[in-house]
């Protein structure tokens, strides 16, 4: 690489009408190749002609309401369900629409709600018969006249997306006012199909100056709701309950072979979310959509190419139907993939996707006044941003990184322009030194749950990196191994009932979150073939961690399936007349060598004990914390939860080697710090040690043959080495 082509290159920055000499001025200082719009603006006609690519932001399903207007029928929709009701005596009414933004969504009875909707009794699980239910249209009320007594229920509909959901979010947020709501228009179906590609064509035709279609995303987008007073009701960046229509369920039936019905996508009022042990029917329906889905955008994919454009998916928005690791992806022939980065995690989720020629991560803060105003310190977020996305950045680099939102905000906050300058110029140099490199990988590591690599890196996320209480230590292994020295592979148990030797080839299986959830398994593990297989994986020589709740479903007299493995079980009550005797601790391991205070296990788990023969390296209170145990020729290691931080990032690195038999790789390409990081690319002959904090540290570095140095680092420096 060129001397110019390290000072400048792969930064896209946004751009406005009112900003024009800003970005000009930005273009140089932060060696940017490329000028992207945001939702809401304009592009302006002065840098048309700028040496520099242009990004068009493209809205495959919004941005033309006369269209969505003359054609109401073809607007998108949403199962939604009311909440649980309780009759009491007497007719019961249920008010569809309590809780729900009356500008976001309006109630669908132009379709045959007696074959579209479910009246469900929660009380017996089951929908009663649409004999025994009608629907007032002008109380917006179901009406059941003679409901079992106190019994609960609750009605799913069909509901039409009068106001896009990420539009009511960027309204809202910025606080917008005088504008027009956009409404969402159904690409799937035959009309707004046609419409849509002599959109995309007129469009492109009219934009002779841009060079990469920015799709934001394709066509359904992720369930996200707002309530009556417009906060966020409900978010799940993996919903499917707004890629729904008669039109398009009535094909899902041609094609599965059985009728569909709304508790598939309701499931009891949970949406399937991430946590949710996936049904047959609700995979069958995900298949299926991504099918549908690849089809359709290769078509605008196609057109975009034939007219001489780079086509660009946003990971986000109306993403869903197009999960970049299954094959359906690879079909749709796009050239690019730009996603948000929160983290190293989801720097991850971009960087590895693969059929792509280049990937994009945009970096925060985005320049949204929420961040961006009086007294903020957007300095701050970009430096965490920063810091935790390098990590991952040196195991698998994006290609380019960029930032979205309104320019001018940024402007307002000079010292932020400044540290992204420096971001934007160590970004190159990493990219320099690395692209095309295999880095140092020092075992192989699978993370098993329900999900497996469709959801590979993300399947803990909502809104890519926001955080959740309960689900920290997914997240925080997960963030871990993001820029660990680790091949890390995702697995389902799918995969394992398929063809158990998948598992050949694989060091180390991590099981992690709560019992009876989709991360965990939930009752998969009743089927003999699965549990026998990693079992068997162990038995002959492989490790295995689980953290939380791993393998956790009360069967056949175990809560913890793996206990025989992991040597911990949860007291759930049925064996409290069994005295426990094995309480001791057992300080000095190899796994917490590192260890400069108490563990911080988070919210850790409640009621583990230790079966005979397994060794407690923490408990507290007669709970375990921590916990290794030898089965057969492998080892299982229980850690009871272990929320992200440099110290458990390094626990964890040391749980797996010792879990895999391997503790004398420890000393190789390694720093006694735990703050601070070697990366190395053996192949091509250099390594870097990275200093994660913002303040100096002092190591001493271990290279690949064991030799070593002592070396202080300035704050959040990385230095580079020939092998």
């Amino acid at each position: 690489m060129s001397e110019s082509e390290l000072i400048k290159g792969r930064v896209t920055i946004p751009t406005d009408v009112d900003v024009v000499p800003e970005t000009l001025e930005l273009l140089k200082r932060w060696g940017a190749d490329a000028i992207r719009d945001c939702d809401g603006t304009d592009y302006p006609e002065e840098l048309k002609a700028v040496d520099a690519k242009v990004y068009s932001t493209y809205y495959t399903t919004r941005k033309d309401n006369a269209w969505a207007k003359a054609n109401p029928d073809e607007v998108q929709q949403c199962y939604i369900s009311t909440g649980f009701k309780t009759a009491s005596g007497g007719e019961l009414r249920i008010e569809l629409m309590q809780g729900i933004s009356r500008e976001l969504m309006q109630v669908n009875t132009r379709d045959d709600i007696k074959r579209w909707w479910e009246v469900m009794d929660r009380t017996l699980g089951q929908p009663i018969s649409p004999d025994e239910w009608s629907y007032d249209e002008e109380s917006g009320c179901v009406v059941i006249p003679a409901p079992a007594a106190f019994h609960d229920y609750s009605v799913s509909f069909l509901a039409y997306l009068i106001w896009d959901p990420v539009h009511m979010y960027n309204a809202v947020t910025n606080g917008w006012t005088n504008f027009e709501h956009q409404i969402t228009f159904d690409v799937r179906q035959p009309k707004t199909h046609k419409f849509t590609m002599e959109r995309l064509r007129k469009f492109i035709a009219e934009h002779p100056y841009v060079n990469v279609i920015r799709y934001t995303t394709f066509f359904h987008q992720f369930t996200l709701v707002f309530d009556e007073l417009k906060r966020e009701k409900y978010v799940d960046w993996y919903g499917y309950s707004a890629s729904v229509s008669p039109y398009i369920l009535e094909q899902f039936e041609r094609e599965v072979g059985y009728k569909f019905r709304p508790e598939f996508i309701i499931d009891q009022g949970y949406y399937n979310n991430q946590y949710r042990v996936p049904s047959k029917e609700f995979k069958d329906f995900m298949a299926f959509q991504r099918r549908e889905v690849a089809k359709l955008a290769k078509e605008m994919v196609d057109i975009t190419h034939e007219l001489g454009k780079e086509a660009m998916m946003f990971l986000g928005d109306h993403w869903i139907g197009t999960e970049p690791y299954m094959d359906e992806f690879k079909s749709i022939g796009l050239d690019a993939v730009v996603g948000s980065v929160g983290n190293g995690s989801t720097l991850r989720l971009i960087s590895d996707i693969p059929g792509v020629k280049y990937t994009e991560g945009r970096f925060l803060p985005y320049f949204f006044p929420d961040t961006f105003h009086e007294g903020g310190d957007p300095v701050r977020e970009a430096k965490e941003n920063w810091v935790t996305a390098r990590r991952a950045i040196l195991r698998k680099p994006i290609d380019r990184i960029g930032y979205g939102g309104y320019l001018k905000l940024a402007c307002e906050f000079p010292e932020f322009l400044d540290y992204v300058q420096s971001v934007c110029d160590e970004f190159r140099e990493l990219y320099g030194n690395i692209k095309g490199t295999t880095p140092y990988c020092v075992k192989t590591v699978a993370v098993l749950n329900s999900w497996g690599k469709a959801r590979s890196w993300g399947c803990h996320m909502v809104h890519h990196a926001l955080y959740q209480k309960q689900n920290y230590s997914y997240a925080g292994i997960i963030e871990a191994l993001s820029g660990a020295p680790f091949d890390v592979k995702f697995l389902s148990f799918d995969d394992i009932k398929a063809d158990p030797d998948c598992l050949k080839g694989i060091d180390v299986i991590i099981n992690v979150g709560d019992g009876d959830t989709a991360h965990t398994g939930g009752a998969v593990w009743e089927d003999a073939e699965i549990s026998s297989a990693i079992k068997s994986f162990v038995w002959n020589g492989g490790g295995f961690i689980g953290v939380g709740e791993p393998s956790g479903h009360q069967y056949q007299g175990r809560f913890i399936q793996l206990a025989q493995v992991l040597g911990v079980e949860k007291e759930t009550g049925f064996t409290l007349g069994y005295d426990k005797y094995n309480w001791d601790e057992h300080p000095g391991h190899f796994i917490t060598a590192d260890c400069t205070g108490p563990v911080n296990f988070g919210e850790g788990k409640k009621s583990m004990y230790a079966l005979p023969g397994a060794e407690i390296l923490v408990q507290r209170e007669k709970e375990v914390q921590l916990a290794v145990n030898g089965y057969g020729e492998g080892r299982g290691v229980y850690i009871s939860g272990l929320p992200y931080t440099f110290e458990n990032s390094r626990l964890l690195y040391r749980a797996i080697l010792w879990s895999a038999h391997d503790e004398d790789s420890l000393n190789k390409w390694f720093s006694t710090n735990f703050n601070v990081e070697v990366h190395a690319f053996v192949k091509n002959g250099k390594y870097c040690v990275v200093n994660n904090t913002y303040e100096p540290q002092q190591t001493t570095v271990y290279r690949g043959d064991g030799s070593c140095f002592e070396l202080s680092l300035d704050a959040n420096e990385i230095r580079w080495y020939e092998i």
